[in-house]
């Protein structure tokens, strides 16, 4: 089997999902999620990926497209039996080559429609056509054949498009073919940031852009209530130069953005806050009004979290407040179930209540109605009670109702995550 080189120019892997349904919400493209872990994971990168319409024209023009700018490409679906499976087609047109039959795919199918109890449909006779100087990959899911088509300058893969056909095919393609291109040394980072935004990252970090080498890549990655900063490093040989240079870059970031990261190896907020409370010993509750429960929901999603969290009480009305959290009455009328007093009073109660060395309570509008000029829609107000003392945050989150939700979740956890970070500072200094 030859190997083309992949190196030769720098846009190199490509990815081309075939099927007109990928085009509508109704059926979002996954299997380039799938695809790109895989190649991550040898030390390889995706460079472009498109979502193509079934038209014939269309997949034409999209093949010839990706074989002037990539050396390895992709393709999935388009392989069924159908009238609108025209991709083995238009790849034949694209590089120029023929279609050639095979009966021995043809009884491969039959004998899959036999086993089910049915009978092959004439449609199914397109799947036994393979382009000229093709390799036929084995389907273990599916009638639809794959296919590995080495040119001198190109390797393409035809896989079917169905995930439970395409995800086997690539995990034995890269176990099995694709291990060779490899790069042997690769350096990972994921950096988390919460608590800024992306600009504000992307201001602090920008001298940063100026040292990366050209094996270097720097990447930002913006989702509700978190900024991911990538850096990977992809080279075919180790040395500790590369490695001094990855290290410098990776720090000089995390100073960089201070007290805003909360992990530099991909953890999520709920998991680094778990590691910190079992490692001090701490416990947590919770008092929600507005998160509904989601807060204590991210905690628990964290294996071993019933080491460090006692409870979650769910007041959401205001007579839940008083029956269960002792928040007064009357400071609910005087204030609003919605107010800095509030926060303070419930966080103070869970604490008592569950015994717990942290509280953390929320209550706020979540939307979409029940706001005022006064109180708007996202207002929402944070409580963490600890033995030294409740502190009480006021914020505006924007964005729906879910996205309110979270973000509330997202800053209470951080909150609970810089008070833990204090611990662990002043035990360190008590250590010394």
């Amino acid at each position: 089997m030859k190997q083309i080189d992949l190196n030769q120019v720098k846009e190199n892997i490509e990815y081309l999902a075939i099927g007109s349904e990928l085009l509508t919400s109704a059926y979002p493209e996954t299997n380039s999620l799938f695809l790109a872990e895989k190649l991550d994971n040898l030390g390889l990168r995706l460079r472009y990926k498109s979502v193509v319409s079934d038209s014939l024209e269309d997949i034409v023009r999209a093949v010839k497209v990706a074989l002037d700018r990539s050396r390895l490409i992709f393709i999935s679906g388009g392989l069924g039996p159908t009238e609108d499976d025209r991709t083995r087609e238009a790849v034949a047109q694209a590089v120029k080559k023929p279609l050639i039959f095979y009966p021995e795919i043809i009884k491969k199918i039959e004998d899959r429609f036999a086993w089910r109890g049915a009978k092959m449909t004439p449609s199914n006779r397109q799947q036994a056509y393979i382009i000229q100087g093709a390799e036929i990959l084995d389907n273990p899911n599916g009638t639809a054949p794959g296919m590995w088509l080495e040119t001198s300058k190109h390797l393409l893969v035809l896989l079917p498009g169905p995930p439970a056909e395409f995800n086997p095919m690539v995990e034995k393609l890269m176990a099995d073919r694709l291990e060779l291109y490899r790069n042997k040394y690769v350096l990972k980072a994921v950096i988390k940031t919460t608590g800024a935004g992306e600009s504000w990252v992307e201001d602090r970090i920008k001298s940063v852009y100026r040292l990366l080498p050209e094996d270097l890549e720097l990447t930002t990655l913006a989702s509700p209530g978190e900024v991911q900063i990538r850096l990977t490093l992809r080279v075919k040989e180790t040395n500790r130069e590369n490695e001094r240079i990855f290290n410098k870059i990776k720090n000089r970031i995390i100073n960089l953005l201070g007290d805003k990261v909360f992990s530099t190896d991909g953890e999520n907020l709920e998991e680094v806050i778990g590691h910190k409370l079992a490692a001090l010993g701490q416990t947590v509750a919770c008092a929600e009004s507005c998160t509904g429960g989601l807060l204590a929901d991210r905690i628990t999603a964290v294996p071993g979290s019933s080491n460090y969290f006692l409870a979650s009480l769910v007041t959401y009305s205001n007579k839940a407040k008083t029956r269960f959290l002792g928040v007064p009455a009357r400071l609910i009328r005087e204030k609003g179930a919605v107010s800095r007093e509030v926060a303070e009073s419930m966080a103070a109660g869970a604490r008592k209540k569950t015994g717990a060395n942290l509280a953390l309570a929320t209550t706020g509008i979540a939307g979409p109605g029940g706001g005022s000029t006064r109180k708007p829609v996202g207002l929402v107000y944070i409580g963490l009670a600890s033995p030294d003392g409740i502190t009480v945050t006021e914020n505006y989150f924007q964005g729906s109702r879910n996205q309110i939700k979270f973000q509330t979740t997202q800053k209470a956890l951080d909150m609970l995550r810089l008070k833990l970070k204090k611990y662990q500072d002043r035990d360190k200094v008590g250590s010394q």
